[in-house]
């Protein structure tokens, strides 16, 4: 379900002519295109990042569609266009749109407060407007990232039980007053849907939705029913897939419980974009950010200089994103069948291939060598947002770049200005004065640039941490899984005297005590503090980095 709005990942022919000659050049410019864009996903398929399936089009043009690894393992039955995959908060701008088309039919008004309409909400609800559900600015805590949300996943829960295991805390802050991705807004609005039409959520998507727009392979996803071509879901681990944990689809339910197709989320977007959804004026509504680019069930940003609409989603075995380019109408779905943030990277670097006619693969840069001199001008402290740094640092002959709570790494030159990194799909590039003095770093990723202002000539070093020995018997006690969120579980394994520590998607690293209970890593500035229970039973570990300070329950 979860993907944030920080989500801070994003995406990139020819015009067809009229002249018969010419359709022969766009012709062959499209097989030309689909050729590299093949070769990117299977950049992704061949480093066991990705399974699933991709649609890039131009309207109605079909560039590529094309279906990748397995749908199921144990079967080896292969992916394709026609699989289905579940959404997870993919499902949200189906809710934002539902609730548009009850407005325009007189059942309610965005800006009117949800008690108006769930006359026993509580209290602290009383200011909270169906508005601010859909911008993700209720100030409603969000149950998927609460410490009990893993004794619910796994149960079949009516939607109003769901919700009353949030209705009574305390709001994370006043409705308006900022934006904070929350799963349980959107459950709410799924119970309004449910109270303003006597049905469910399901039958309504599905009969003002799916079926108007053909979308014969979308639906609300069912632990019981059989469905035809639907993926079984997998997480990454050092040993490869695994399969993924289960949730009862009743849990997401208006968050994060539809399945689709990459053919009929194109039907979606068609539908949505041309006028048979929802009218010209509920649309710029449901496209116009509030707080944080965020607008109703949709992200809508800048990249690459042009706008872009679009979503990620997450659950149990499952990433996906949407992103529609108004301007020259190019969808581009990507769904996996495996978690990680790999569809957002896949879709990013497709939409510039369609739009530059070029893209460039990490495994495909160039490294050259710089003179320490010339490496000394750049390191520093660059502000990216207010409170977050990047530590650019001299270590030997190369650099190394740190953002606030974040591991450090090593970029390596590909020209005087210009660095890369190879852990992630990220360049750095160095801005200078007339003098040669460096004045500003621009960060590069998934399509946006993102400029910070250099506000020292030095950096400080990463805080140390004292290392002490702890009995192996000690360490045993904190081996298990841990749940982070609910498509993300640390791993904590022990090999030999040594604890180490995996989040889902990532790589396996060491953690060191600094007591009994609290452990750092050294690859990133981030601590674990495993919590106990008066009998000294191990039932949580706190992670801390940065701004993150979350508690994962032992499963």
């Amino acid at each position: 379900m979860r993907t944030a709005a920080g989500q801070s990942k994003l995406f990139r022919m020819k015009a067809i002519q009229r002249a018969i000659v010419l359709v022969f050049f766009a012709t062959a410019a499209y097989a030309q295109d689909t050729t590299r864009m093949d070769q990117v996903v299977q950049a992704y398929v061949q480093s066991k990042t990705f399974m699933g399936a991709v649609l890039v089009a131009r309207g109605a043009d079909v560039i590529l569609t094309k279906g990748y690894g397995s749908a199921n393992l144990e079967w080896g039955i292969p992916n394709a266009p026609t699989t289905k995959f579940r959404l997870g908060s993919i499902t949200k701008q189906f809710t934002a749109a539902s609730i548009l088309l009850l407005e325009e039919r007189g059942k309610l008004k965005i800006d009117d407060p949800i008690k108006q309409y769930l006359t026993d909400a509580p209290a602290a609800w009383d200011r909270i407007t169906i508005y601010n559900l859909l911008t993700h600015t209720s100030g409603i805590p969000n149950f998927t990232s609460l410490p009990d949300y893993r004794t619910l996943q796994p149960f079949d829960s009516p939607i109003a039980k769901t919700i009353a295991v949030f209705r009574d805390k305390p709001l994370d802050f006043q409705p308006g007053e900022k934006m904070s991705y929350s799963n349980s807004g959107y459950l709410v609005l799924g119970h309004l849907i449910e109270t303003l039409t006597g049905g469910s959520y399901e039958r309504f998507v599905t009969d003002n939705i799916f079926t108007p727009l053909a979308m014969k392979d979308s639906g609300y996803d069912s632990n019981k029913a059989i469905l035809a071509r639907r993926a079984a879901g997998y997480m990454p681990s050092t040993d490869g897939p695994v399969n993924a944990g289960f949730i009862h689809m009743s849990i997401p339910h208006a968050a994060g419980a539809l399945y689709s197709t990459t053919e009929d989320l194109l039907r979606w977007e068609q539908g949505l974009f041309g006028g048979k959804v929802i009218s010209p004026a509920s649309l710029v509504k449901m496209t116009t950010p509030f707080k944080n680019d965020y607008a109703f069930g949709l992200v809508v940003q800048i990249a690459g200089g042009r706008k872009v609409i679009q979503h990620g989603g997450g659950i149990d075995g499952f990433n996906t994103f949407l992103a529609y380019y108004p301007d020259d109408k190019l969808t581009v779905a990507v769904l996996a069948n495996i978690n990680g943030q790999t569809p957002n990277e896949i879709a990013t670097k497709l939409a510039e291939l369609v739009h530059t006619g070029a893209v460039q693969l990490s495994s495909e840069r160039k490294a050259i060598t710089l003179p320490v001199a010339t490496l000394s001008k750049y390191v520093g402290t660059y502000e990216v947002a207010p409170g977050v740094d990047m530590m650019i640092r001299l270590d030997g002959d190369h650099l190394t770049t740190q953002l606030s709570g974040q591991p450090q790494f090593p970029i390596v030159a590909e020209s005087e200005t210009r660095f890369f990194l190879k852990v992630v799909d990220a360049q750095v590039e160095f801005l200078k004065d007339e003098s040669g003095a460096a004045t500003d770093a621009i960060l590069h990723q998934n399509g946006r640039d993102l400029k910070a202002r250099r506000t020292s000539a030095t950096a400080a070093p990463p805080p140390q941490h004292k290392a002490i020995t702890v009995p192996a018997t000690t360490l045993a006690r904190y081996v298990g899984a841990y749940q982070m969120r609910p498509n993300v579980e640390l791993s904590i394994t022990l090999d030999g005297d040594q604890l180490m520590a995996q989040l889902t998607g990532q790589p396996k690293f060491p953690i060191f005590a600094e007591s009994d209970t609290l452990f750092f890593f050294k690859v990133a500035e981030a601590t674990l503090d495993f919590q106990q229970d008066g009998s000294g039973v191990v039932t949580a570990v706190r992670l801390r980095q940065g701004p993150i300070n979350e508690l994962g329950p032992r499963k």
